[in-house]
């Protein structure tokens, strides 16, 4: 597998984290253990995630909700950082095994939220980012578990997109400040990380022009689909680790 491959995987895998908000993971990381091999995965994983990350912010920065960035990221920030530091001393297949469940019965959940007019509200976005951002640190992709509440919050598409990105992007960059101070981040991790990043980015602005002829219906679709491969996925690695 070649560099170009990677770059090329990582151009859809943007494009489609650009109109879903999340999946860019799911389908890189498999890829990146291949090529650098798992222990250097997580970290290049993270570096690429802020380049992703900051695209979906830069590219819908206007529909952004801000009240619900800063309700989440106050608790997400220091969450990250910690369970990052946690990563070091825990075997994490366990804990995938669990999410990857969790991914799958996030499914039905989140058309429950839907139709019962249940909110979240700021405090709910603040204690979700509590726990979300903790697992973040210990594992490469908790991107589904944000869906839910965010939309949840009334935020969808566009809003969506940016204001999960806006949070995941305060997240990544907590982690990987961790990572780098604990010397798990060298030049040449960060080098790639960069790379595979750039790709990330120029999918999100593909995305951006697609998502704007999406419908509702299909929108959901597509998370629901997402959310049922990003289980399978973290089940698959956890069995197979």
């Amino acid at each position: 597998m070649t560099m170009i491959l990677v770059i090329l995987i990582g151009l859809a895998a943007g494009t489609l984290a650009g109109i879903i908000g999340f999946g860019g993971s799911t389908i890189l990381l498999p890829v990146l253990s291949l090529q650098f091999g798992p222990k250097a995965a997580v970290p290049i994983m993270a570096i690429a995630a802020i380049f992703g990350n900051f695209a979906r912010v830069v590219a819908w920065w206007r529909v952004v909700s801000w009240p619900a960035v800063g309700a989440y990221s106050i608790t997400a920030i220091p969450a990250a950082w910690f369970g990052a530091r946690t990563m070091l001393s825990l075997d994490p297949t366990t804990l995938e095994l669990a999410l990857g469940v969790f991914f799958i019965i996030m499914i039905p959940l989140r058309r429950w939220f839907a139709v019962s007019g249940l909110r979240v509200t700021l405090p709910g976005l603040c204690i979700a980012g509590a726990v979300i951002g903790y697992l973040t640190g210990i594992v490469a992709n908790t991107g589904p578990i944000n869906t839910p509440f965010f939309l949840a919050h009334g935020l969808t598409k566009g809003a969506f997109v940016g204001t999960e990105a806006t949070a995941s992007l305060a997240m990544f960059l907590s982690k990987a400040a961790a990572f780098r101070s604990f010397g798990a981040l060298p030049t040449e991790t960060i080098t790639n990380g960069i790379i595979v990043g750039i790709s990330l980015m120029a999918g999100t602005y593909i995305a951006k022009h697609l998502l704007h002829s999406i419908n509702e219906a299909v929108f959901d679709g597509l998370m629901d689909v997402l959310l049922l491969v990003a289980g399978i996925a973290m089940i698959m690695s956890a069995l197979y680790a």
